[in-house]
């Protein structure tokens, strides 16, 4: 492997791990003190708040880490799925290029459902538990 391929696979590899951070960061800035407080577990969201001040600085700030994550999804996703792509001819650097590309899809998909499940959270959960109401009458 040239120093230049392995100098494009470490850069994939920050690529996908900076992702699942950014995803991962919605996730507990939003949804997991919402699903705590709808299970009864109020006191230990409370908890989480001021034993970790950054979550407080997340949420302050949620439009703008969940854009700023949502167009790092977008552009991972335009990495992954260009045309264009393509592998070494090396039989050695194909076996790993498809490895690595294997590796960078499944952490691109737990990314955009973790971005998913926090955004429901976020900006989807009122709305939707009001529109609820709304049809049963309740």
């Amino acid at each position: 492997m040239t120093t230049s391929e392995k100098a494009i696979a470490v850069q994939q590899k920050k690529w996908g791990w900076l992702l699942l951070f950014t995803s991962t960061t919605t996730l507990l800035c939003c949804a997991l003190p919402i699903m705590l407080v709808a299970l009864g577990f109020g006191a230990v969201s409370a908890a989480m708040f001021s034993n970790f001040p950054f979550l407080v600085t997340l949420a302050h700030h949620k439009l703008w880490l969940f854009s700023g994550s949502a167009l790092l999804l977008a552009l991972a996703a335009w990495a992954l799925y260009r045309p264009g792509r393509a592998c070494p001819t090396d039989p050695v650097l194909v076996a790993q290029c498809e490895s690595a590309d294997r590796w960078n899809r499944r952490l691109f998909i737990i990314a955009a459902g973790l971005w998913v499940v926090g955004f429901t959270a976020a900006y989807l959960s009122l709305p939707l538990l009001g529109f609820y109401e709304k049809i049963t009458g309740g």
